[in-house]
Order: C-alpha cells, then sequence, then structure tokens
C-alpha cells in the first residue's frame, strides 16, 4: 500500500474485494478486503473521507489510506448515500429497512440511536470475520481492519513467544469502540487466553456501552436474545464446569447487573448456590438466593420468570388428570346402562346402525340418559374443567412464543425493532400505548411519547416518565408531581421511588446510578404488562373460542392447531353435556341398579360408581391427579412433554395418595354396596 498524498481529482474505485484509491491514472493507495468480511458497498467519497460498508459496519478511511473509525450498524448495509449533503447508510434487517447518518468528524459515529438485533450475523460479524482469516493473511486482514480486536487476538495466539508483543496487541483490542455484544466475546476469549484483568475491562466496557444504547435490566431476555448478546451464560457453565469460580463470579456479577432476568437464570442461579453451599459459602449461597427470589416480582401470579412454564405445566398435568377422570366416569355409566341401552336401542336397528336410521330417537337413548341430575351435572363440570385447562395450556403457550419475540425482549425498544411492534398484533389498552411511548421516548420522539403516555393513562408506569419527560425539559414541580402520582398508585414502583431520590433495593436502581448517573429512571412494563399486551388473559382465548372457535385452530406464533381442535372438540362436549340437563331422568330402578361390570370397575377405577355421593367427585379427581402424575413416567400413558415427578420423595408421595384413594374407595363402596342390599330387601319385603 502507498502513502502519497492524492490531488484533488483522486477517487476511490472497487474492482472486486480491492479498494483502489486513484489520481488518474496513478495509484495512490489499495487494499483488498477478504471474503468473510461479506459484500462490499460503496465506496463514496465526501472531501477527503472514504466511506465503505462491509457487512453490517461502514468504514471511513481518509485520504492517505488510514482507517478513521467503523460504524456497527443493526443490518447489513446496503448502499451509501452522499448525495444530500449528509452521509446515509442503508441496512436491511428481518425485512427491515432503515436509514442512519454517519458523522466523521471525530472518529465515525452514528447519530441516531442503533439498537443490535438479536441476530449473530450482526452482532457476531467481527469475531466471526477474524475466525475465518486464514493465518497466511492476517497481515493484510490487519492492515485493512486495525479496528477489530480479534484480528489482534489472533495475532497474540500467532506469536506466543513474544509477551510484550502479545501485551501490545491486548491493549490495541482494548482500545477502540464496539459494541457490548462484542465486549462480550472479546471478553469471554481475552479470559480463556489467561488475560483477566483485560476480560474484566471489557466486561465493564460492555455495561457502559449496553447502558448508553437504552439496555435496561428491568426486561426480559430469551435464550437465544442472550446468545446473539456474547453468550455471557453459556460461558458461566463453562468456568462452573471447569471449577474457575472466581471468574465465574465476575461473569455472573454482570449477568446480574445487565441481564438478570435472562431465560434459564433461576436454574443457573441455583447451580451456583449450590456450589457454593458445597464451599462453605453458605452466606453466598444464600444472597444469591435471596436475588433469585426478588426476581418473582412483577412476573405472572409471582411464580417467577419462568412462570409461564409452570402454568403451562400444571395446564398439561390437570389436562391429562381430567381426560382420565372424565373417561373413566363414562366407562362406568355406560357398563351400568349397556344392557338397558342395549334393548331399547334393539327395535330402532341397533346400537350403531340406530343413529342412522333414527337420529333423534337414538339422541335420547345415549349414555348420560340413563343418570341422575347430579351424574350428569358432574360429566358438565368435568367437561368444563377440562375446556378451561386446555384454554390455560393453549394460552401458555401463545403467552411465551409471544414474550420470546425480538421486539419484546431485546432489553430495549425503539430503533429498527421498534417496527417490529405492529406485527405482534398488540392487544388495544394502555399496556400497548405504554410499549409504543417507550419505544418513541428512547428514541428521542418525546412528542410521540407524550402522546402514547397519555392514552395509557392512569397506568402508573406512563405516570412515572411523563415525569422523566418534564424533568428532561427543566419542569421539576410537574416531574415531582408525576412521580408521586405513580408512587400512590403503585408504592412498590422502583421507578417512581428511585426519582423521588429514594434507594429502592433493585438491581435496575443501582444499574442506573452507576452507568446512567443523574439522569432519571424509565419505567419499563413487567412480565404481567407484557402479556396482557400480547395475548391477554385466559379469558380472552375461550372468548375468542366462543366467538369464532375457527380462529382458535388456525395457525400462530405458539398456537397449537391440533391442540385449538381439541379446544373446540371439548367446547362441543361441554354443550352437549350441558344440554343433557333437559333429558328425562332415568328410570329409578336404573339408577340403582348395580351389574357386575358397574361394580368391578368401581373397584378399579376410584369413585365412579359413587358420582351421585360428595364421595364420589373428590376420589375420582384424587385417583385421575395421581395416575397423571405417575403413569407417564411408568410409560402408561404417553403424553407431550407432561412434567414427571422426580424426585423420590415427590413419587413415594404421589403413590401414597393413589394407595389411600384405593383404600378409602374400598371402604365407602363396601358401605354402598350394603346399603344397595338393604334398600333391594325393603323393595322385596314392599
Amino acid at each position: 500500500m502507498g502513502a502519497l498524498v492524492p490531488l484533488a481529482s483522486a477517487a476511490p474505485v472497487l474492482e472486486g474485494r480491492t479498494l483502489r484509491y486513484e489520481d488518474g491514472p496513478r495509484l495512490v493507495w489499495q487494499r483488498t478486503y477478504p471474503a468473510a468480511m461479506g459484500d462490499l458497498s460503496g465506496p463514496v467519497q465526501v472531501g477527503t473521507v472514504t466511506y465503505l460498508g462491509a457487512g453490517p459496519s461502514v468504514y471511513a478511511m481518509s485520504a492517505s489510506g488510514r482507517v478513521l473509525g467503523r460504524a456497527d450498524l443493526p443490518g447489513l448495509v446496503t448502499s451509501i448515500d452522499a448525495s444530500g449533503g449528509a452521509v446515509l447508510a442503508t441496512t436491511q434487517e428481518g425485512g427491515v429497512s432503515e436509514r442512519y447518518t454517519l458523522d466523521a468528524s471525530g472518529g465515525l459515529a452514528v447519530r441516531e440511536r442503533v439498537v443490535l438485533p438479536p441476530d449473530r450475523r450482526v452482532t457476531g460479524w467481527l469475531a466471526a470475520v477474524a475466525d475465518a482469516t486464514p493465518p497466511a493473511l492476517l497481515a493484510q486482514a490487519l492492515q485493512a481492519d486495525p479496528t477489530n480486536p480479534f484480528l489482534a487476538l489472533r495475532e497474540v495466539r500467532a506469536t506466543p513467544d513474544d509477551p510484550y508483543r502479545a501485551l501490545s496487541s491486548v491493549r490495541r483490542a482494548l482500545s477502540g469502540p464496539l459494541p457490548f455484544p462484542a465486549w462480550v466475546q472479546l471478553a469471554a476469549r481475552l479470559d480463556a487466553g489467561g488475560y483477566p484483568s483485560a476480560a474484566d475491562v471489557a466486561l465493564g466496557r460492555a455495561l457502559r456501552d449496553a447502558a448508553a444504547r437504552g439496555i435496561d435490566p428491568e426486561l426480559p431476555v430469551s435464550r437465544a436474545t442472550l446468545s446473539a448478546y456474547g453468550n455471557p451464560s453459556g460461558y458461566v457453565g463453562s468456568l462452573l464446569a471447569q471449577n474457575r469460580l472466581a471468574r465465574a463470579d465476575v461473569w455472573m456479577r454482570y449477568l446480574r447487573d445487565l441481564h438478570p432476568r435472562f431465560e434459564g437464570g433461576p436454574a443457573l442461579y441455583e447451580r451456583y448456590a449450590r456450589i457454593l453451599d458445597a464451599q462453605g459459602r453458605s452466606g453466598e449461597a444464600e444472597g444469591w438466593r435471596q436475588f433469585t427470589r426478588s426476581l418473582n416480582a412483577g412476573t405472572l401470579y409471582n411464580l417467577g420468570p419462568q412462570g409461564l412454564r409452570s402454568v403451562r405445566d400444571a395446564a398439561r398435568l390437570a389436562t391429562l388428570s381430567l381426560v382420565v377422570a372424565l373417561a373413566a366416569a363414562l366407562w362406568a355409566l355406560q357398563a351400568r346402562a349397556w344392557t338397558t341401552q342395549g334393548a331399547e336401542t334393539a327395535p330402532l336397528g341397533g346400537r350403531w346402525r340406530s343413529w342412522l336410521r333414527h337420529p333423534l330417537a337414538r339422541a335420547r337413548r345415549v349414555t348420560v340418559a340413563y343418570t341422575s341430575l347430579g351424574e350428569r351435572l358432574l360429566l358438565a363440570l368435568l367437561a368444563a374443567a377440562l375446556l378451561v385447562s386446555l384454554g390455560g395450556w393453549q394460552w401458555a403457550n401463545q403467552a411465551s412464543a409471544a414474550l420470546r419475540a425480538p421486539a419484546l425482549n431485546l432489553g430495549t425498544f425503539g430503533g429498527a425493532q421498534g417496527a417490529q411492534l405492529a406485527d405482534l398484533n398488540l392487544r388495544p389498552g394502555a399496556d400497548t400505548a405504554l410499549l409504543g411511548g417507550l419505544a418513541a421516548q428512547l428514541d428521542g420522539d418525546d412528542g410521540a411519547a407524550r402522546d402514547a403516555y397519555t392514552r395509557a393513562l392512569p397506568d402508573a408506569c406512563a405516570q412515572n416518565n411523563l415525569g422523566v419527560i418534564a424533568q428532561t425539559r427543566g419542569d421539576e414541580a410537574q416531574a415531582r408531581e408525576n412521580y408521586r402520582a405513580a408512587l400512590s398508585a403503585r408504592p412498590d414502583l422502583a421507578a417512581p421511588a428511585f426519582n423521588l431520590g429514594l434507594t429502592p433495593a433493585v438491581p435496575a436502581a443501582a444499574f442506573q446510578r452507576t452507568y446512567r448517573p443523574g439522569e432519571p429512571r424509565l419505567c419499563y412494563p413487567d412480565q404481567r404488562s407484557l402479556t396482557r399486551a400480547t395475548t391477554g388473559d385466559l379469558s380472552t382465548t375461550l372468548r375468542t373460542l366462543l366467538r369464532s372457535p375457527q380462529d382458535v385452530v388456525t395457525a400462530a406464533p405458539g398456537r397449537s392447531p391440533r391442540l385449538g381442535a381439541l379446544l373446540a372438540a371439548v367446547a362441543l362436549l361441554v354443550a352437549l353435556l350441558v344440554l343433557s340437563l333437559l333429558l328425562p331422568r332415568a328410570a329409578l330402578a336404573l339408577r340403582r341398579a348395580r351389574p357386575l361390570g358397574y361394580r368391578a370397575l368401581g373397584l378399579l377405577l376410584p369413585g365412579t360408581t359413587l358420582l351421585d355421593s360428595a364421595w364420589g367427585g373428590v376420589l375420582l379427581l384424587a385417583w385421575s391427579a395421581a395416575v397423571a402424575a405417575l403413569a407417564p413416567r411408568a410409560g402408561v400413558i404417553a403424553f407431550p412433554d407432561l412434567p414427571t415427578v422426580a424426585s423420590p420423595a415427590g413419587q413415594g408421595a404421589v403413590l401414597a395418595l393413589l394407595i389411600a384413594t384405593y383404600a378409602l374407595n374400598t371402604v365407602v363402596f363396601v358401605a354402598a354396596e350394603v346399603r344397595h342390599a338393604q334398600r333391594v330387601r325393603r323393595d322385596a319385603a314392599a
């Protein structure tokens, strides 16, 4: 590469992957970019500065070929334009096209706020370029991009016998600006390479960059997003497996500061606490457990960050229990009515043909027509409970999928991802207005944010954020009035308490004091608010089923069409069982009949022959719950993803419940048989 001073007529020319800077016929300098950097865009010359796009980055170079800076953008750069007097870079990511204004004064900066998407092609691009560079081309790659710290680390590994040069390369790796996912990736490599102090510096800079971009610890982060953001939880797992607890502690604190609500966090916190317990550091272990419990505030039913999974597992268990109970009850009732039903349907063409020849007359002779009113009512209640449990299962699936949407778990809102909020079909209301207001406020549009927050009133979060807008405009009195109103509406809300000078004991408050000193604290939606905005509650799913059943079986994010079809079928069953309450009652003799098969099922299926009494429903539900908990683990029943009782103590308790139901059912069954025999003797005597 040459370093000559070009004339005013010098211009850059891109040929293949080689950027040439020519002054007429004379070559001033040239640079070849490796294929690992992806497609190139440009070049565009503005004054003496040349802009070149590569992957999701734009480089600015001086007239002598020196790299002035690199701008990391949230998508692959498709074009660079300077026709309007400003340098605009257009990016494409996930179907969203965005334009960013570049400023080359004092390096290269982006005037707009950049929200990095959870896409490894973007967040891991610098590391991928360095890893794909062959050793023979390492020097050329460093010359083409001296701002890539991962190339500097490659140089460290290439010269292990020169410690001074290695330290110089490490210092150079820490010298330039990076987006926080790259800092996290760099910290992991520095840690693994034996430079723990440098790794600590990289993690500190990752926290500062994340805070500057609007990342906040109040919002949950999915496993896929955290992986794209450097995968710190995965590296912690490796450190714990290697028993490097000192380094694991540093990374655990990073997660606690920036991403405390990441998916799978409680399990990792508990694993770390158990390791601390094993080392006799029970005080620290209890501190981590207390921190984990503090994350339950604002979650669904205070079940913690994984509360939706618990709701889904409970709904699955309840569904299987109710299916077993309903099937057992119908089987026993059919056994009692079998002979009479056969005799009455014979003139109509038989038990099965009568459905085709005389459907209305056959409908009056279904199994439930030979039951008492109490038995029919219990069957209808079991079917209705099954409908609710299936609806809860479907709702939990939908809510989990919705909350994993990148636009909701980036740790921030706005930017290019803000446009994806419209694709989520959020439910109109205060929670959705709060999301729109946050996206606008973080992007600097206070007018649009104020309008959105006004629609969300009297929501306490919206009150607080209106106060933040007033404070940034210098209206301290109005700001304090908003903060007091928000704290009065929700005394447990940390943001207005922080803004009023109090010291709430939450991780977000410490993060605000450390990395955004002097700035008022925004209020972010909790898991309950996000769930209401995306799917509403369980009643929403059930109302949709009743209003438009065809919508329940359509494919949607997180929605199972098969589960939706089952929901529609159970809804029809509930309607039929409710309608059966209007059928004429069965003859008293039939209701009192206890044939041999019916009695055998009464002993085999607890509660099924006692449905007319209070004991019947209790025994049937207790038995079916025990069977639902034990059968999948024993391989008796195959049920999708049903949580099983893993601990020996839990299995013993469920087995004891099962034995108790059989014992109690036997006692009540014998008493019922005695009463039946006495009734038969009285009828014979009469």
